[in-house]
């Protein structure tokens, strides 16, 4: 059974949310820790933290966990 990138992400987010803080250097280690990995709960903080479009976070997030989905 092949896991998808968010479950990938998920079970490794220790070691993913330093690049996610490289991505989006103005949420907190912090803030990313609380969030587990959880595609939503990063999409909402994105969003609210840069006053963008649910959709473009939504992209920004689905992009990043395709990207590091093998970190």
């Amino acid at each position: 059974m092949n896991s998808t990138p968010a479950e990938i992400i998920r079970m490794n987010w220790g070691h993913v949310a330093r690049y996610a803080h490289i991505a989006w250097d103005q949420l907190t280690l912090y803030e990313l820790a609380r969030t587990q990995g959880d595609a939503q709960q990063l999409t909402d903080l994105v969003q609210s933290r840069y006053d963008m479009p649910r959709e473009d976070a939504q992209k920004q997030v689905m992009s990043f966990f395709e990207r590091h989905r093998n970190a």
